[in-house]
C-alpha cells in the first residue's frame, strides 16, 4: 500500500532549492498511482492520501515519510478499513466495513496481518470469534460461532472460519471487551453438514439450537395449507428466525419435473435449488431447519435472506420485516412469477394463481387477503 519504490514520478506543487516536494504537492508514479499531501523537504510530513491504480485508497497523517496513527482504508468495493499504523504498517485495533457499513471485522493487527482475538462478522449477522493462528486465519480448537441473537453461540472446533466441532454455549458477558462463552457440557456435539443432492444432513433430527427457540411448528391459520411456522417470542422487524436448508439440486431439475414435487424448493442462487423433499417435509423424519414450513401470503411479515449457517454452509433464513408477535403465524411471498409466460421468475402453480385472483379481486374492493 506504499508507492515509495517507484522510481520515476511527475510532481505537481511546490519545490524546495534542492527540487524535492515541499508543501502541498500531488505526486504521480509510473505505476499508476498517486499521492495527495502535504511535503517537507521531500518527505511526507502531514495529511495525505494515495490514490492507487486499483481504485483503492489510503488516508492518514504522516511523519517523515510513514503513516502514523490513525488510518482509512477504502477498498475499491467500497469498503473500509479503520485501523492504526506504526511506520507505514497496520499495528494495533481495526475494524472494517463492507460497502453497505455493516461492521466485517474487529480485532487487532501486527506488521499488517490479524492477530490476537477478533471477530468476522457476516452480512446476517452472525459472527465468528476467536484466536487466529499465525497465518491471521479464525483456525483453532476454541473459537465460536455466534448466532444473531448474539447469545446462542457454538464454541469449538473451526478452520478458517467454518465449523468443524462444537458444543452448544452461551455467550453470557463480556469482561474488558472480551466475550465469555458458557459451554454446555451435555449439548450434542455439532459438525459441518452441508448438504447435498442426495443427502439432506446426516443429523436429519438435530434440531438447530437457535431456530429452536424461535419458531414452533403447528396447524396453520391459513385454510388448505396444513402446517404452518409460529413465532415462540415477539420480536423486532429485521429478526432472523428460521432457516432453510435441504437437498441442492439445479434449477432445470425443478423445471423439468411436475409441479407436485416443488411444493418445498426455494432458489438459493442462480445455479442452486434448496429442496425439502418428502418425506423430510415431516417433522418427524427431519427438524434440523424449519423454514420450509413457513407458508405464502401475499401481505408476508416475513421474507427470504440469504444466510451462512455454521452446519448448513449458504443457505436461506426467513426473516421478520417487521415486529411479530408471540404465537403469529410466519408468512413469506413466494416470489412466483405471475405472468404466463414464467421468464421473470418461478411459474406460478394452479393454487398460487388461484389465490392471486382472490387476493387481486379482495385489493381491488378494499378488503384484506393473505
Amino acid at each position: 500500500m506504499d508507492s515509495d519504490d517507484d522510481i520515476e514520478e511527475i510532481v505537481e506543487g511546490p519545490m524546495d532549492e534542492d527540487d524535492q516536494p515541499h508543501g502541498f504537492c500531488t505526486v504521480s508514479f509510473s505505476s499508476s498511482d498517486r499521492f495527495e499531501g502535504h511535503f517537507t523537504h521531500g518527505e511526507k510530513n502531514g495529511r495525505g492520501k494515495f490514490f492507487f491504480f486499483d481504485g483503492s485508497t489510503l488516508e492518514g497523517f504522516y511523519v517523515d515519510d510513514a503513516l502514523q496513527g490513525q488510518g482509512v482504508y477504502s477498498y475499491e468495493d467500497g469498503g473500509v478499513l479503520h485501523g492504526t499504523y506504526v511506520d507505514g504498517d497496520l499495528n494495533g485495533p481495526a475494524q472494517e466495513f463492507d460497502s453497505e457499513g455493516q461492521l466485517m471485522f474487529r480485532g487487532q493487527y501486527k506488521d499488517n496481518s490479524r492477530c490476537g482475538e477478533c471477530w468476522i462478522f457476516y452480512p446476517d449477522r452472525g459472527s465468528v470469534f476467536g484466536q487466529v493462528n499465525e497465518e491471521g486465519e479464525m483456525t483453532g480448537n476454541s473459537l465460536a460461532y455466534v448466532y444473531p441473537d448474539g447469545q446462542t453461540a457454538f464454541y469449538g472446533s473451526f478452520v478458517e472460519g467454518e465449523l468443524i466441532e462444537a458444543r452448544l454455549a452461551t455467550l453470557v458477558a463480556t469482561e474488558n471487551g472480551r466475550p465469555h462463552f458458557d459451554v454446555s457440557p451435555d449439548s450434542p456435539v455439532y459438525t459441518y453438514d452441508k448438504s447435498t443432492s442426495t443427502c439432506i444432513a446426516t443429523h436429519t433430527l438435530l434440531p438447530d439450537p437457535y431456530e429452536s427457540k424461535r419458531v414452533f411448528v403447528a396447524d396453520s391459520l391459513i385454510p388448505g395449507a396444513g402446517e404452518g411456522l409460529f413465532a415462540k417470542m415477539d420480536v423486532e422487524a429485521n429478526s432472523v428466525m428460521a432457516f432453510y436448508n435441504g437437498v441442492r439440486i439445479t434449477h432445470s431439475e425443478v423445471d423439468s419435473r411436475d409441479w407436485s414435487l416443488n411444493g418445498n424448493t426455494i432458489s438459493l442462487d442462480e445455479d442452486t435449488v434448496i429442496d425439502v423433499p418428502p418425506p423430510f417435509h415431516q417433522t418427524d423424519r427431519y427438524c434440523a431447519s424449519l423454514g420450509h414450513k413457513a407458508n405464502h401470503s401475499f401481505t408476508p411479515n416475513c421474507k427470504y435472506d440469504p444466510f451462512v449457517h455454521p452446519r448448513f454452509g449458504p443457505i436461506k433464513c426467513i426473516r421478520t420485516i417487521q415486529a411479530v408477535q408471540r404465537n403469529e403465524e410466519l408468512t413469506v411471498a413466494y416470489g412466483y412469477d405471475h405472468e404466463p409466460s414464467g421468464r421473470t421468475g418461478p411459474e406460478a402453480p394452479d393454487w398460487y394463481k388461484q389465490e392471486l385472483q382472490v387476493f387481486q379481486e379482495r385489493q381491488a374492493a378494499g378488503g384484506d387477503s393473505q
